[in-house]
């Protein structure tokens, strides 16, 4: 079963499989209508975190429904979902779609983090493999091109302000603000491979 508030968003043929009830779920009325008291699961998976909260808590306290996912839009928001609320399962979308590009991008790929001043500039990361011929070189020995300025190195949970004697280290998240043209020579330096 589906229930929709919005009429305009009510496509039986999209999944014609459920049951499509034109209501509001955060309306008692609603849900007494809808028969929520024999569902097993309720899964509140709206865009906002407020309904969410709300069909959660009615779904576990006046219907006594088993089984509650709710879905968090705002990872400022995850310390809501709890049992508290009637959750039993809190899926948060940024959280997965965070490590879903983590698990993406593999060591040694440049990631475009954020871009500056439109498009002038972009921040970007760089993690460093277990292998890295940069090990134990300081900051100041790796050849960056000159629109290229290393802004911090994440260490073990630390945020480092790069300082020209710190020692680089395997497994170093590098930081980088950067113009787009010099992204390639960065990550080519970072491989220890020669400037072109």
């Amino acid at each position: 079963m589906l229930i929709e508030r919005d009429l305009a968003h009510v496509e039986p043929e999209a999944v014609p499989q459920a049951e499509w009830v034109h209501a509001d779920a955060c309306e008692l009325a609603s849900l007494e209508e809808a028969r929520l008291q024999g569902c097993d699961v309720v899964i509140a998976a709206t865009g906002d975190d407020k309904v969410n909260l709300v069909v959660s808590l009615l779904a576990k306290t006046e219907f006594a429904v088993r089984r509650v996912v709710a879905r968090v839009n705002d990872p400022r928001n995850e310390w809501l979902f709890n049992d508290a609320w009637g959750i039993d399962v809190a899926v948060s979308t940024p959280r997965m779609l965070a490590a879903m590009v983590e698990e993406a991008v593999s060591v040694g790929d440049l990631v475009r983090l954020l871009t500056l001043r439109q498009g002038t500039a972009n921040l970007v990361e760089v993690t460093l493999p277990a292998n890295t011929p940069l090990a134990g070189r300081a900051v100041r020995e790796v050849p960056l091109p000159r629109e290229a300025a290393l802004v911090a190195i994440l260490r073990g949970g630390r945020v480092i302000v790069p300082q020209p004697d710190d020692p680089i280290e395997p497994g170093d998240e590098m930081m980088f603000v950067a113009g787009e043209d010099v992204e390639e020579e960065i990550q080519r330096v970072l491989k220890g491979e020669p400037a072109e």
